[in-house]
């Protein structure tokens, strides 16, 4: 995505207008890589987010409550001893950069002014939140980089702050002229490129929106352009950077036709032709919005990791266990014929002598043709057919062992397959631990009390509302689908779920009422939407009332039964729902 310098240019024009001059009253750090600053001023409690996680690292003014751990990590204690109750002074960005310099006032342990530097550095898998002294000489960051990570430059308590080698790029705010603009993008190199290479914190997306403006496709070689082009381009870059310099931003998402958000900058993105630009009167709103649902899945993410390795190994193993069951299976098949060479054998006692190796016979069950029977020398006749028979009943028994082991193992499958859905699907950390504690009790994990106070919130089905007006919950898990399914319903209610594949019960509250068609075909949308294959154009829904569940003994979470249903195909769809929060 495009934080690059020009949004980040506009973050700092924001930050100077709100939290300048204000006073850090409240330092904390919710994740690891994550801390939140609380800023009085102008009457007003800014909260201003900065957050260096590799996959968005980010800063941005933010309205977002965030839960933080009961004891304080070590660098969060490390800012409020050194921030708190400190003055902003002010908020800059170094050369254009993706770095912002936060300057603040405070008074040392001795009741002595003294000022500090909070950097944020904002470049992917390096960025990091740096705190200094006025000498900048690092007291501490939130990720430490010695020697042996980097050669080029350590991030590490007592040593000097430098800032990152700029790769020779040119600051856009020194660009001044043509000439000098011509000498920074000549060469070989695509217009697009030579752009975003050579000056500093311009991204792909922006150069690319260059091109289009100045009406240039951005792959045609810089040295290739006319007089006339080259002054095209530079006209449409002064027209950004005098904006940028005024202070005349004007933040954009971009959305596609199915309302997803593929991009954003601090201008418009005309070259999105075939998209919806929306635009934002502030950029942190944007970027809060935009990076919300993705910031919240990739921590839930991260979190999983062990979760979902642990139901992935067990889904391959059950895999493969299945495999193995149908193989043996197979070789059941065949059970029959022994039983047959048996009777043949016992119907023709009179003509088979002791030693005989083989004898002819007439098949009965095959038109009365003609069928020679392999004998074992060793035994009697009546031995022979003895020993058919044990290798009918043999695979009689395994056929019947088989059917049941399979049924098991096709039902471990599908509930791990419904947790394996559940985790992709998780929204809050209360939703993992549901569903850790229910990997402890059907003895995937082991057990273990713990001591978080999340361990004790318990997670909510989510809760929609129809166009009109009829709630709708949808469970998250698989406890979640059994309370919905069991406590938050009653026998006049409608359930839905997407038929034969792992998804959410979908619960709607009708009382025993006829619900309208339109009712039906939102509450089916939602049930296929929440399921494996929300990614199909069509997907087939059951759906019955409340009534005739049911959920039988020893079963797995989240696992019901039912005889009487309808059924529906239809497309996921959200649409004509609400989300309501509770």
């Amino acid at each position: 995505m495009a934080f690059d310098g020009i949004v980040i240019s506009n973050i700092v024009k924001e930050l100077n207008d709100t939290i300048v001059g204000g006073r850090i009253g409240k330092v904390t750090q919710p994740e690891k890589d994550e801390i939140i600053l609380t800023v009085r001023n102008h009457r007003t409690n800014y909260k201003l987010l900065l957050s260096s996680m590799a996959s968005m690292p980010r800063l941005h003014l933010t309205e977002t409550n965030k839960t933080n751990p009961i004891t304080a990590l070590n660098y969060c204690m490390l800012l409020r001893k050194h921030l708190i109750g400190g003055l902003i002074l002010s908020i800059s960005q170094p050369n254009f950069e993706r770095i912002v310099v936060i300057e603040i006032q405070n008074l040392d342990e001795m009741g002595e002014t003294c000022y500090r530097k909070l950097i944020i550095e904002v470049m992917g898998r390096h960025s990091n939140i740096i705190l200094t002294d006025e000498n900048d000489m690092i007291l501490d960051s939130i990720k430490r980089i010695g020697a042996q990570v980097s050669s080029v430059r350590e991030v590490f308590p007592n040593r000097p702050y430098v800032l990152p080698p700029n790769q020779g790029k040119a600051n856009p705010l020194t660009i001044r002229d043509f000439d000098t603009f011509l000498q920074i993008i000549r060469g070989q190199e695509a217009l697009q490129q030579a752009l975003y290479k050579n000056i500093t914190g311009f991204s792909p997306q922006m150069a690319e929106e260059i091109c289009f403006r100045a009406d240039i496709h951005g792959s045609t070689v810089v040295d290739d352009l006319s007089a006339t082009q080259i002054q095209s381009v530079y006209e449409v870059y002064k027209v950004l950077i005098e904006a940028i310099e005024k202070g005349d931003y004007a933040p954009t998402v971009v959305v596609d036709a199915s309302d997803k958000q593929i991009a954003f900058g601090a201008f418009p993105i005309s070259f999105y032709q075939n998209e919806t630009l929306v635009p934002y009167e502030s950029i942190s709103a944007l970027v809060e919005n935009f990076y919300m649902n993705n910031a919240i899945q990739s921590r839930i993410s991260q979190k999983s990791v062990d979760l979902r390795k642990l139901v992935q190994t067990n889904l391959e193993r059950c895999y493969k266990k299945l495999n193995l069951q149908l193989q043996q299976l197979k070789d059941t098949e065949d059970r029959d014929k022994f039983k047959i060479v048996g009777e043949l054998i016992h119907a023709n006692l009179y003509q088979i002598q002791e030693g005989d190796t083989e004898v002819t016979v007439l098949d009965y069950y095959h038109d009365n043709q003609p069928k020679t029977i392999t004998l074992d020398p060793r035994l009697t006749p009546s031995q022979n057919a003895t020993k058919q028979y044990d290798k009918y009943n043999k695979k009689k028994r395994t056929l019947a062992a088989l059917s049941e082991h399979i049924k098991t193992t096709q039902g471990e499958i599908e509930h791990l397959e419904s947790v394996k859905y559940a985790l992709a699907n998780a929204l809050k950390e209360e939703d993992l631990l549901e569903v850790r504690q229910e990997l402890m009790e059907t003895g995937y994990l082991k057990f273990r009390r713990s001591k978080s106070k999340k361990a004790l919130q318990k997670a909510e089905p989510m809760h929609y509302r129809s166009s009109l007006g009829h709630d709708i919950y949808v469970g998250k898990n698989n406890y979640q689908n059994d309370l919905l399914a069991t406590k938050l319903s009653n026998g006049g209610d409608w359930w839905f779920h997407a038929k034969d594949i792992p998804g959410s019960h979908v619960i709607v509250k009708a009382d025993g009422q006829e619900l309208p068609d339109v009712v039906y075909e939102e509450a089916a949308g939602l049930a296929a939407y929440y399921s494996k294959d929300r990614e199909s154009p069509k997907v087939s829904v059951d759906y019955t009332l409340k009534k005739n569940l049911k959920k039988p003994n020893g079963s797995a979470p989240g696992y019901v039964i039912y005889h009487t249903n309808y059924s529906l195909m239809v497309a996921p769809s959200l649409k004509g729902v609400t989300l309501v929060k509770d």
